[in-house]
């Protein structure tokens, strides 16, 4: 049969095929379409290799446009959401499909959100990976200062750190994620929908206080802004022990056990600091979603195929990679325990290394996803982007790039003739 959104629905004696397009590494993606294909004798997948999201999610404008080539499956990129894709008529409507599925329990509470738009799915819930924090223990022992567990407690203890030299983290000045993070997990949003509008407000008290937060670290020259368009020497930064507080997640992990030199060992896993009158532990966890495009002829059965990827065992062990002796994290799951102790590197930790696997599992299961993004998120992320490297570096103060991302946000919307509440 034709690949998805080419050809007819006419009867075939064969397999529906399942166009997938994305673009991680061949080496990660292939095996797991392998394992599909070699288990799966109704449904068959068609991986399609992609340069990057940019050129796949291009192509997919392009396909649709012209009514051919459209595939039913596209790898879920943070430029290109389920409301965006949605306000561009890119996605279609699969909630008979994949409901089923989530009611069955096969995904974490959060990913769900990943996929909606009022309740409708637009593509496969995708799971985050889990966020907690890493610290040099070596220098904050050798300093006598206390490892947080509260952001009032990181301001505190980067005051007591900077006489020595030392910052508590760092703020890379092209990467506004730390915000977008510390509001999520304060339980707040910028968009809401309200009935047939997009409600807009930049300037809750979540966001105000995540403002706060960061407004109090860089007045008080806390933290760094070493970029991260400079890999290697950002890490050997963080080898330095002249930053020692690092948000992560298990993504990371075996990078830096690859190239930390000195500070190898130092390092220990510990919970990501919370708000101090949070009513409980909670972490940010916005996830992915894999689109379905608008003109796949098959849509059950793109779901089915989505879903497999996300959620079974056999698609999860398929991602082990012999080389690292690690599996792909799988944050769609609401149990990801067999696979933790993998992504925890050997020596990263030292003789800590143990307690990571409760600290991701802790954060696995506090991880909430409040964040709903808006039909035109992917402008207001580049805005938002030029907004926070000029509050890192004291320009404007995080409360004025909040009043700066509301009134372009707004404007925005209405001149693409949206709907919108706020001012």
């Amino acid at each position: 049969m034709a690949a998805c959104g080419d050809g007819d629905e006419g009867a075939s004696s064969g397999p529906v095929e399942v166009e997938y397009w994305a673009w991680a590494p061949q080496e990660t993606v292939e095996p797991v379409v392998n394992k599909f294909n070699e288990s799966h004798t109704d449904i068959k997948i068609k991986y399609v290799k992609q340069a990057d999201n940019a050129t796949a999610y291009t192509g997919l404008r392009n396909a649709i446009a012209a009514g051919q080539g459209v595939p039913c499956l596209v790898q879920g990129a943070a430029n290109a959401e389920i409301p965006s894709l949605l306000g561009e008529g890119l996605v279609t409507d699969i909630t008979e499909y994949v409901k089923p599925y989530v009611d069955k329990g096969l995904f974490t509470a959060a990913a769900p959100k990943s996929a909606q738009v009022q309740g409708k799915y637009y593509g496969i819930p995708g799971g985050a990976t889990p966020t907690f924090m890493m610290v040099n223990r070596k220098v904050y022992d050798q300093h006598g200062v206390a490892v947080p567990k509260t952001w009032d407690e990181v301001i505190t203890a980067g005051k007591a750190l900077k006489p020595h030299g030392v910052q508590v983290m760092n703020l890379a000045g092209e990467d506004p994620s730390t915000l977008v993070n510390l509001v999520v997990q304060a339980g707040g949003t910028w968009y809401t929908i309200d009935g047939d509008a997009w409600k807009v407000d930049f300037l809750t008290p979540e966001s105000l206080k995540s403002a706060d937060v960061l407004q109090q670290l860089v007045d008080n020259g806390l933290v760094a802004n070493q970029t991260y368009q400079d890999r290697p020497a950002l890490i050997a930064y963080f080898d330095e022990g002249k930053m020692v507080s690092l948000p992560t997640s298990t993504w990371q992990l075996r990078n830096y056990e690859l190239n930390y030199k000195k500070s190898i060992g130092n390092w220990q896993p510990v919970d990501l600091p919370q708000f101090a009158d949070a009513p409980q532990f909670a972490t940010p966890n916005h996830g992915m979603a894999m689109p379905v495009p608008k003109g796949c002829r098959h849509l059950k059965e793109a779901t089915d195929v989505g879903v497999w990827m996300a959620t079974h065992k056999d698609a999860i062990d398929a991602t082990f990679d012999k080389a690292t002796g690690a599996y792909a994290f799988p944050g769609s799951v609401p149990d990801p325990s067999p696979w933790v102790e993998s992504v925890v590197p050997q020596k990263l930790f030292g003789d800590k290394r143990a307690e990571a696997a409760p600290v991701i599992l802790k954060a696995v299961r506090a991880g909430v996803d409040n964040w709903q993004v808006g039909p035109n998120y992917t402008g207001v992320f580049t805005e938002l982007q030029d907004q926070w490297a000029q509050a890192v570096t004291k320009r404007i103060t995080f409360r004025q790039l909040l009043e700066n991302m509301q009134r372009y946000t707004v404007d925005d919307l209405k001149a693409k003739g949206i709907s919108v509440v706020g001012s």
